[in-house]
């Protein structure tokens, strides 16, 4: 059977359909990505009232730099450990919601509201908890002979970060996993049943395999939370330290552009997040996403 095609009278309707949202990626995307291209290519005076054209000297200094580099590790660690447990705890949620059949629909706008909380909001709340005098789970730590100070403990400030980020993701995941799973057909589940797959064996050959549209762009959304939106978080907790030790590289940009008002390298700082982000889901699209069966 034929697809139909959707044809329209005047040849400009589409392109008219269609501008706004080209508006819109020009002015907040594209045009921002051309000036931090342009500007990392000029090494500018601490109030931008000069410029001197160096060429690729700022990338060139990024990268020479050991900090930067450590930097970039941190980055891989906090967003590869905040995109796997947000979608892991997304998706335990959401099966143990599906579990309890129509009485789990009660517990969607429960688990929903932590999505409604800033994230600057979020980091605080994690602080309060992981307070090393007041904070109800660094004395429950201490208590079972944890010596909890993120103050001073660059790990335990990263893992402090990752979870807060991962906590206020969660119910993105899980709204979207919920859906997933109340799509698929109760007519397989009970086919698989009769086969003789248990409860596992029915998860994992057959819930899995039909979530994955689901799980792929989960993947893609959680990642670019990492990587751009968990600024609050960190800057509401840590402020990057103690030392670097939470210090992501977009929160990198921000404190060496508006702090330590290193213009140039800050927009070089800029390219190269974008690279990498744009890179990662490249690589997605074109390798995980052959995977999928939609």
């Amino acid at each position: 059977m034929q697809a139909k095609r959707v044809t329209f009278r005047a040849p400009v309707t589409p392109y008219l359909l269609l501008a706004p949202q080209l508006a819109v990626t020009a002015v907040f995307f594209l045009w921002p990505a051309g000036q931090a291209l342009y500007s990392s290519l000029f090494s500018e005076d601490p109030f931008g009232l000069s410029r001197t054209f160096v060429g690729l000297a700022n990338f060139t200094a990024l990268f020479a730099d050991p900090s930067y580099l450590q930097t970039i590790l941190i980055t891989l660690v906090f967003s590869a450990s905040v995109t796997a447990l947000g979608m892991a705890a997304g998706l335990l949620l959401a099966a143990a919601a599906d579990a309890l059949g129509e009485h789990g629909g009660a517990y969607g706008p429960l688990l929903v509201w932590p999505y409604a909380v800033a994230p600057a909001v979020a980091g605080i709340l994690w602080l309060f908890m992981f307070d090393p005098s007041v904070g109800t789970l660094a004395r429950a730590l201490k208590a079972a002979g944890v010596s909890w100070n993120h103050f001073l403990d660059g790990e335990q400030a990263l893992l402090m970060v990752i979870l807060a980020a991962s906590w206020k993701q969660v119910s993105y995941n899980f709204l979207f996993f919920y859906a997933g799973l109340k799509a698929i057909p109760a007519g397989v589940m009970e086919a698989a049943a009769l086969d003789g797959a248990g409860r596992r064996a029915r998860f994992r050959f057959v819930v899995l395999p039909l979530l994955a549209p689901t799980s792929f762009f989960l993947l893609v959304v959680n990642l670019t939370y990492a990587f751009f939106e968990t600024f609050g978080v960190i800057h509401a907790t840590t402020g990057g330290g103690p030392g670097q030790a939470t210090t992501i590289l977009v929160y990198k940009v921000f404190r060496d552009g508006f702090d330590a008002l290193a213009l140039g390298s800050s927009a070089a700082q800029s390219v190269v997040l974008l690279a990498i982000v744009v890179a990662l889901t490249a690589l997605q699209f074109r390798h995980i996403e052959r995977k999928v069966a939609y």
